[in-house]
Formats: C-alpha cells, sequence, structure tokens
C-alpha cells in the first residue's frame, strides 16, 4: 500500500531524505502518521526513525546546514529544523531490560527489532519518502479495520511499561471499532496487571488520562476501564455513567477534557492527576456550578460563555435532561449581562465581610428575576430581607 507523500511533509522532509541516502543510512517514517493517513485520518506528529546512531545523524545535519537539537540523544532521538518545524529522528532501538516504567535500549540496525518493541501492532508501520508502507507486523490489517492488538503477549508488553495499560484504552478510544469490541485478550492482560499502575507517575497518568477523555467519544472505553477496576484505580470515586449522556449532548461541540473530566468526578482530583492549578480550578468550578446552579443564565454570568455552556452541559447530563437553543442563548446573555448593583451601591450601610454577602444577595435577586429588574428595585427587595 502507498499513502499519499504530500500529506506527511514531504516537500520540505524530501532534502533530509535525499542527505540519509547519500550517507548510505535508512530514513523512514514511522508509527501515528502513518496510521493515521491508513485511516484516513490527518498524519498529524510527523515521526521518523534511522538505522543511523545520533553521532552519525548529526553528522548529516552538518554537512547539509541543518540545525539539530538533542531532545534525547541517549534514547536515540534528535530533533531537526527544516522549513519552520520540528521532525524528531529515534535511531532503531531494541529493549534490553525493563522495569515497568523506564527501559533499558540498544541502537541497531534491524526495524523487525525495533517495530517489535512498539506497544500495538498499528502503530508498528512505517513507510518509504514515496509513501510505500512497510508492514512487518501484520499492522495495515488492523489499522484498516480500526482493531487495536498489542503486539506479542499482551502481559508482556503491559509488564515492559504499565502505562500502557491506560493506553490501551485511549488508542481504543481514539482508533477502535466500537462494533467489534475491545480484545478479549488485552482486555484481561490489563486488568490481571492493573497493580502495576501505581508504580506510574501520577502526572503520566494524568496527562494519558486527559487525552482518553479528549476523543470523539470515550464513553465505551470508560465504562470497559470501570467494569475491569482500571478507572477506580487511577480516580476513586469516578463513575463513568455520565460521560454517555454528556457526549451525546456535546455533539454540535469539540470535545473538551478537563469537561468531561468534571462529569466523572472522583476523590482528590488535582492530587491523583497531578492537574495544574488552573485545569484544578476549571474542572472544581465546572462541577461546582454543574451540581448547584440551576439558572443558565447564572451559569454564563458566573463562567463566561464558553465554560458556562460547558457547566451547563454537565448540569443537563447528570440530572439526564436535554438541552435547547434557548438555554444556549441564555448562557450567552448571563456572560454578557453586568448586575446594575455594585458594592457602592451598597455601602456605607455594608463595610466588610457583610458588604461581600450583601452583593452576593443583590446578585441571587438580579438572576432569579432573569436579570430583568433595575438597581433600584433589586435595593428594595435587598432592604427587605433586612
Amino acid at each position: 500500500m502507498k499513502i499519499d507523500p504530500t500529506a506527511l511533509d514531504i516537500r520540505t522532509l524530501a532534502p533530509l531524505f535525499t542527505a540519509f541516502e547519500e550517507a548510505g543510512a535508512r530514513l523512514l517514517y514511522v508509527g501515528g502518521c502513518i496510521r493515521n493517513a491508513v485511516m484516513g485520518g490527518a498524519a498529524t506528529d510527523i515521526d521518523l526513525t534511522s538505522d543511523a546512531v545520533p553521532d552519525q545523524m548529526r553528522r548529516i545535519a552538518q554537512a547539509h546546514g541543518i540545525r539539530v537539537v538533542d531532545t534525547g540523544a541517549d534514547h536515540g532521538t534528535l530533533t531537526f529544523l527544516l522549513g519552520g518545524k520540528s521532525y524528531e529522528i529515534t535511531t532503531f532501538r531494541q529493549d534490553v531490560t525493563t522495569d515497568g516504567r523506564h527501559a533499558e535500549v540498544v541502537f541497531g540496525t534491524s526495524l523487525e527489532q525495533d517495530a517489535a518493541r512498539r506497544d500495538f501492532t498499528m502503530n508498528a508501520l512505517y513507510a518509504e519518502a514515496s509513501g510505500q508502507v512497510i508492514d512487518p507486523l501484520d499492522g495495515l490489517a488492523d489499522a484498516q479495520a480500526r482493531r487495536l492488538r498489542f503486539i506479542g503477549e499482551p502481559q508482556a508488553r503491559i509488564a515492559e511499561d504499565y502505562l500502557r495499560i491506560l493506553r490501551f484504552f485511549r488508542f481504543w478510544a481514539w482508533y477502535g471499532d466500537p462494533l467489534e469490541g475491545v480484545d478479549a485478550q488485552a482486555l484481561a492482560a490489563c486488568a490481571a496487571l492493573q497493580s502495576g499502575l501505581e508504580r506510574i507517575s501520577k502526572e503520566r497518568i494524568g496527562a494519558e488520562l486527559l487525552k482518553l477523555l479528549a476523543a470523539a467519544d470515550p464513553a465505551l472505553a470508560l465504562a470497559t476501564m470501570e467494569a475491569a477496576g482500571i478507572l477506580g484505580r487511577v480516580l476513586p470515586g469516578a463513575s463513568a455513567r455520565s460521560v454517555s449522556l454528556l457526549v451525546d449532548l456535546e455533539r454540535e461541540h469539540p470535545p473538551d477534557a478537563l469537561r468531561r473530566l468534571a462529569c466523572l468526578g472522583g476523590e482528590a482530583v488535582q492530587e491523583r492527576l497531578r492537574l495544574s492549578n488552573v485545569q484544578a480550578r476549571q474542572v472544581e468550578a465546572l462541577r461546582y456550578h454543574g451540581q448547584n446552579t440551576s439558572k443558565a443564565l447564572a451559569h454564563g454570568y458566573a463562567l463566561g460563555a464558553a465554560q458556562g455552556w460547558s457547566s451547563w452541559l454537565l448540569r443537563a447530563a447528570w440530572m439526564e435532561n436535554r438541552v435547547t437553543e434557548t438555554e444556549q442563548e441564555a448562557v450567552r446573555r448571563g456572560a454578557q449581562s453586568v448586575c446594575p448593583v455594585s458594592a457602592a451601591d451598597l455601602m456605607p450601610k455594608h463595610q466588610g465581610p457583610a458588604l461581600g454577602e450583601a452583593l452576593k444577595r443583590a446578585q441571587d435577586i438580579w438572576i432569579a428575576r432573569d436579570m430583568q429588574i433595575t438597581k433600584d428595585e433589586i435595593l428594595v427587595h435587598l432592604d427587605g430581607l433586612g
């Protein structure tokens, strides 16, 4: 099979392929860019591989005036800068030892050995500069069928890096065929070895889960994780049930991993997934308003149009309601509205903490009446409350 090399930045990379060939080295596209092209998607994150070791790659770059950044030479990876873009090239490798988190590798000249160390057959695809696909492990048929399989024995692949348990569900959510279901042998291995995730850093787990949640429809993968006990292991208290409802409500909106994370729930989310402070505050705000704020206007007023709509979608999913264009317009209107009562209007009668409480009551009165009453009317109501 051949794929269109123009989708693989060949116009930019052609001189690099020529430079490697002139040096007697082999250069190939590898991994996700080939998989995506085969499956009819965009060939993003173009990666390359070569039988040249890092020192030889540096000499090739120097001879052709190409800038190189050392992004992981110990593991065989250099980044070549061409045409305003960066391209990682990694030497063919073979694992010597693994500890469930990291691997000790040696450089080699065998494409077959390099393919055998990868995780899934659909990721062990290579291509020449011409676009001719090289398929050492029958990954092409799996990619075309949207069938996710580990290379070799699933338990052996997982034991090399336990994060592959989460990667399995992430790739299934992104690339698997839900009608075909999950590979039973792989699922059994993930369930049996899930305790190994305790050896993986929370940063890696959090990053992987957010990638999973960014899939078009992660609901089935999350439900399968939950049934296997894996979701509860990485995020105790999380429930996948409402995510399918949320995804259905999102149909006309782009996926939002943090919105879906808020929908999952769970205990100590920031700590367990090592979210940034910004991410944690966003998840907390979405969950708070999704659970406690009953008017669409108030969601927009509190969080702005985009995040207010996210929290309203969460509320609808949890309550198993549909959403309407009228509600979306209310969120937008709330985001654009300014309460007519300010702190200055409440002083000097209210001071200190009492001022903040009075301002909050004024805003509540205004929102409860659909933001349709005047400042004087709000103040009268506020005085009536004492």
